[in-house]
């Protein structure tokens, strides 16, 4: 199934995601490059909310350049299978190897804005994140590391307190949203 069809196929949680799966629609209809960072416009991205089994902590990074604790993800570079791509971040971001998918497909969507800042020494203008988010459960005791160039810090935390040690504030709403959608039971 491609990337448009998981879009049209998603059923949104609430408004926030009815307005952003119209407008990501538009976009991936407007833009042939919608899947690259040469779209300076917005672009997507791929991101996860990392549970452990009991569902009562999320794994969070802490995110170099909004110098903030957050999900982890990353841009799809052209690759339209955002899964993959979100699997492939996690990966890199945390060190874990051993990933379950949670979620049947997407979990999330969001369009988030992005304030210019510089990354690599290079000046990156304001843009908008077309982001789906997948659902990934985790084993809290697998080793887990930083990756240097991206984050300086990786820990599980309470799923209650993951909504407050962020200090993007635009994303607290986000993960209040990703911890009332996440199902109670284990599988």
């Amino acid at each position: 199934m491609g990337l448009r069809e998981q879009i049209e196929n998603y059923i949104p949680y609430n408004e926030q995601e009815e307005n952003d799966k119209e407008m990501m629609l538009k976009y991936v209809d407007t833009f042939e490059d919608v899947l690259t960072r040469e779209n300076k416009m917005c672009h997507f991205t791929a991101s996860n909310w990392i549970v452990n089994k009991q569902r009562t902590k999320v794994l969070m990074i802490y995110h170099n350049i909004y110098q903030s604790w957050a999900w982890t993800g990353g841009h799809a570079d052209g690759n339209a299978n955002l899964l993959q791509v979100a699997l492939k971040e996690a990966r890199e971001e945390t060190g874990l190897t051993n990933l379950k998918v949670l979620s049947d497909g997407i979990y999330s969507l969001e369009i988030l804005t992005v304030d210019s800042h510089k990354k690599r020494g290079k000046f990156v203008p304001s843009h908008l994140h077309l982001d789906c988010c997948f659902l990934l459960e985790a084993d809290e005791e697998e080793a887990i590391r930083i990756k240097e160039d991206e984050n300086s810090g990786v820990k599980w935390v309470d799923i209650n307190d993951a909504v407050e040690i962020t200090k993007e504030n635009n994303m607290k709403a986000i993960y209040q949203k990703l911890n009332e959608k996440l199902p109670k039971e284990t599988k």
